[in-house]
């Protein structure tokens, strides 16, 4: 009898600590988890979606510029889209084209060769097309909101 009741005591104590480690080894940070019903009262609310805006862009036709050199003249092609601020922006850049294609071809053609070939040139012309585009297109309105400079193409023959 005796025999029978240490028995059921070690089994009592092998299933005890068995689920135990069951419980710490699941938990998220090593502290017994919480039954179902008790955690299912205690769960915070779900954070509102975070709603991003979509993106603003205005694609410019392609341009092509000659680069004069020291030994010889290269061709610069590349393609230009705008990201811009907001949609006002956009209108204003549709409305004045003509203004906005002339301001970017002279950046462009007065750029020299070995510095557009280099990531960081490049990143010079950005920052050049952007102060170009950002001033009034006329007195009476605001600079458009240029937030990015993208080339989706530039080649150099």
């Amino acid at each position: 009898m005796l025999r029978l009741l240490k028995f059921i005591l070690l089994l009592i104590i092998v299933i005890g600590a068995s689920v135990g480690a069951t419980m710490w080894f699941t938990s998220r940070d090593g502290t017994p988890s919480v039954p179902a019903a008790a955690s299912a009262t205690e769960q915070p609310a779900p954070a509102a979606p975070v709603v991003v805006p979509a993106p603003i862009f205005a694609e410019l036709d392609p341009f092509t510029v000659t680069l004069y050199g020291e030994t010889r003249n290269r061709i610069l092609y590349t393609a230009i889209t705008l990201r811009l601020g907001d949609e006002a922006s956009r209108k204003q850049i549709t409305d004045y084209m003509p203004e906005v294609r002339d301001r970017i071809l002279k950046v462009l053609s007065a750029q020299q060769l070995p510095l557009i070939q280099k990531p960081e040139g490049r990143q010079a012309l950005v920052d050049a097309l952007k102060a170009a585009l950002t001033h009034p297109f006329a007195a009476q309105l605001p600079s458009p909101q240029i937030a990015d400079v993208l080339f989706t193409a530039f080649v150099v023959q």
